[in-house]
């Protein structure tokens, strides 16, 4: 094989690797952005600036930022430093399973608080009022069952990871 057809095979490659994977990686809420960029740091062989990144995959710098932000935040990618360069480099964790799973139980874990936390003063609201609707509340307490019961796998989730 050539080596122009070898670089366009490994491109295509790039590409359907980058394509497919980082739609199972929006199924961990990650955005397109995000997803993409994070195939293109664990496919780097060498760790990337803000800039790399940029011209990787065609999108502003600002775009970059906010997405390495986000995954700087899940802990999927770190900052790193190598001798000589200025810019920031971030690279790709390497354990993607363990990684993800952490980010994913933890997202769910604080957004389970979140809507319990609003139930619960929907519970408080809805107690002070004298018209109270029993169907009513036996649905909110529906609601605030299936929250602890969907805590309950999640917090089981996160022991593991």
């Amino acid at each position: 094989m050539r080596t122009q057809e070898r670089d366009e095979a490994l491109e295509a490659f790039h590409y359907n690797m980058i394509s497919e994977f980082s739609k199972t990686l929006e199924m961990f809420s990650l955005n397109t952005t995000e997803s993409q960029l994070f195939v293109i740091l664990y496919l780097s062989e060498e760790p990337m600036t803000l800039d790399d990144m940029k011209n990787a995959l065609g999108k502003s710098k600002t775009a970059m930022s906010n997405a390495i932000h986000t995954l700087l935040n899940f802990n999927l990618v770190e900052r790193v430093w190598k001798k000589g360069v200025r810019k920031d480099l971030y690279q790709a964790e390497k354990d993607l399973y363990e990684k993800f799973m952490n980010a994913y139980v933890n997202r769910w874990l604080e957004a389970i608080a979140k809507q319990k936390s609003n139930l619960e003063q929907i519970e408080k609201q809805f107690c002070n009022d004298s018209a109270q609707n029993k169907q009513t509340n036996l649905k909110l307490q529906e609601a605030l069952k299936f929250h602890d019961a969907l805590e309950d796998v999640f917090n089981d989730l996160h022991k593991e990871y």
